[in-house]
């Protein structure tokens, strides 16, 4: 029930930070967009680790992996033009 209502929290959490880019088109001052676009910050990471508290942290060893396998798969160029600079 739990990593239920993780995985519920972490979808929040997907969704706030992708109101971000929104923000700036919905006709707010200044002002109250950047206090806006703080709030969702804010929400987004206290949502995004709640959610990690609440599944495990295998969770958060899945995502980091995900992460590091993209990585590894686009610095090969980087690398090779390193190597060949030397």
């Amino acid at each position: 029930m739990t990593k239920t209502i993780g995985y519920i929290i972490f979808g929040i959490s997907m969704l706030v930070w992708l109101l971000i880019p929104a923000v700036p088109f919905l006709g707010f001052s200044v002002g109250k967009a950047a206090a806006i676009t703080t709030g969702l910050i804010v929400a987004g990471e206290i949502t995004f680790y709640l959610s990690i508290f609440l599944i495990g942290k295998e969770f958060l060893v899945k995502i980091k992996n995900k992460f590091r396998r993209r990585k590894a798969k686009t610095n090969p160029s980087s690398e090779e033009s390193e190597s060949a600079d030397l």
